[in-house]
């Protein structure tokens, strides 16, 4: 769910967008909530007509997704439009568009007038993040053909086909597996979905009526300071490369002059200025470390990703979002209170990647710290992952596994092949740029880590210190995972059971320690 459809610039299709929602005859409306416990994080609101679906897709803390399908016989679909709105206002015009036509078994998906044709299978669904809507095509198609189905799906998100598996469990009920996922949904005589769950993720899937639908919103993210604080939390925007970016500023009260200031840069994905993931009731690690810091008298950037909050632009690759924090650094600089010459970078899981390609071009940084960064090229990364959620998946016999890992590499090329974010990643290495590095870093590691291995932290500190850098501190911290909260499995198929989403204040407090020395004004 961190990533969402990212399709870049202006559809140029001509005659796919449906009549407006007003003139037609409404089927059927409403809504899906889907929600981690109390905490919504996503409203889904659809309409369907007789040949026609269309709707609206919030994400909390994402750009929000509008979509219009035109539908034909036996629940398939001939077209799609997609666009990509910033989360705040609905009056704006979309950041991004895009296309999709589905002719027999080939989709041709234009972003910008760029037309790029895919070969699926005939009868293939386009599969739209979050979208449960959408997943009532796969459920009627299952009550239609009075059993199991299986349905070639494409990923929009991705630009692979994915093989979708409906199996009706009882009158009452259907399950869903995509790509191993299983949702569990309640459905209705027709096949229209009433609710369910997605075990997987400990998330809950409501449908509201059109009354109640009307009225939900998910509203905005408190990102002030707490009640009480030594600090002062600031919304502000800067110019970046691609288009304004926003975040918080949190600054130290009572200064007697310029303060030190350090740069966060969040994980992959689009995320907000605290990096929010909705496990154990909200995973906000730069809310947490700018509090730790801004009371330790060191003042704290954090912004959010393009398209996200108070950011604009379309999102970009890994040296795009270095080139933002970039851009943030020159901004400080000009700030009064800020000491311009004492700024440093906190950067977690791809941010730990960010933070040396600036460091390596910007010697007067007062120091870097990496959380969980990698050391070895985004593929072998990834690769790691998929072989290990594919291992440790008691769902896949053993005997299919090999297979599943030879198909899920596959069709990772085939996803770097329409994804720029993802082509860059693939290839980059990070310990080439690592030996580039010569101000003071901090390399830390959760030993329980499945996301990032721990062995990458020796490795990366070597990397920094083979071209003569002598302040290099790594640090492993045993039972903790990838978000540094504990956990003895780190599996990322059980940050759903974590007790606790907050950073160890182990953590933070040798964070805090090792800025302090190394930004000191002597």
């Amino acid at each position: 769910m961190r990533r969402i459809l990212a399709l870049i610039s202006t559809v140029t299709f001509a005659g796919l967008v449906a009549a407006p929602l007003a003139a037609q005859q409404i089927a059927d409306r409403g809504a899906f909530i889907m929600r981690v416990g109390a905490d919504t994080i996503v409203i889904e609101r659809f309409a369907w007509s007789a040949d026609t679906v269309q709707g609206q897709v919030a994400v909390k803390g994402q750009p929000r997704t509008d979509y219009v399908a035109i539908t034909g016989p036996k629940n398939t679909v001939r077209s799609m439009t997609i666009s990509v709105f910033r989360e705040a206002g609905s009056d704006t015009a979309p950041m991004q568009r895009a296309a999709v036509a589905i002719r027999g078994d080939s989709l041709l998906v234009d972003v910008g007038g760029h037309i790029q044709g895919f070969h699926s299978a005939p009868g293939t669904l386009p599969l739209l993040n979050n979208s449960f809507a959408f997943a009532e095509l796969f459920t009627r198609k299952a009550r239609a053909a009075g059993g199991p189905v299986d349905v070639p799906a494409f990923a929009l998100a991705g630009g692979a086909t994915l093989g979708v598996k409906v199996t009706p469990v009882g009158a009452d009920s259907m399950l869903l597996v995509i790509a191993g996922q299983e949702e569990r949904l309640r459905v209705d005589p027709h096949g229209r979905i009433l609710g369910g769950t997605i075990p997987a993720q400990r998330l809950e899937v409501l449908r509201v009526d059109p009354a109640a639908a009307a009225v939900l919103h998910l509203g905005r993210t408190d990102y002030s300071a707490p009640a009480g604080a030594p600090y002062t939390a600031t919304e502000v925007t800067l110019p970046g490369p691609a288009g304004v970016l926003g975040g918080t500023l949190t600054m130290p009260a009572g200064a007697t002059g310029p303060v030190p200031a350090v740069v966060t840069i969040t994980g992959s994905g689009l995320q907000d200025r605290d990096e929010y993931i909705p496990v154990a009731g909200g995973y906000r690690p730069f809310r947490q470390l700018a509090d730790t810091l801004s009371r330790r008298g060191i003042a704290v950037l954090r912004l959010d990703d393009r398209t996200v909050g108070l950011s604009g632009g379309t999102p970009g690759t890994t040296a795009d979002n270095a080139d933002d924090i970039r851009a943030a650094i020159t901004w400080l600089r000009t700030q009064r209170g800020i000491d311009g010459t004492r700024l440093a970078l906190v950067g977690h899981s791809e941010g730990g990647v960010i933070a040396p390609m600036i460091a390596a071009t910007d010697p007067q940084l007062k120091g870097i710290v990496l959380m969980a960064g990698t050391a070895v090229t985004g593929r072998d990364v990834i690769y790691y992952q998929q072989r290990n959620a594919i291992e440790n998946d008691a769902s896949i016999p053993a005997a299919s596994r090999e297979t599943d890992i030879r198909a899920a590499a596959t069709a990772l090329d085939s996803l770097a092949r329409s994804n720029a974010w993802m082509r860059f990643f693939l290839d980059y290495d990070p310990a080439m740029t690592a030996r580039k590095v010569k101000v003071p870093v901090l390399i830390l590691q959760g030993m329980t880590d499945h996301q990032v291995t721990p062995d990458q932290a020796g490795k990366l500190a070597t990397a920094i210190r083979s071209n003569g850098n002598a302040d290099v501190t790594v640090h492993l911290f045993p039972g903790l995972d990838h978000l540094f909260v504990p956990d003895p499995s780190g599996q990322p198929a059980g940050y759903v059971d974590l007790k606790s989403a907050r950073v160890t204040p182990t953590v933070l407090g040798m964070i805090a320690d090792w800025l302090v020395v190394h930004m000191s004004a002597h």
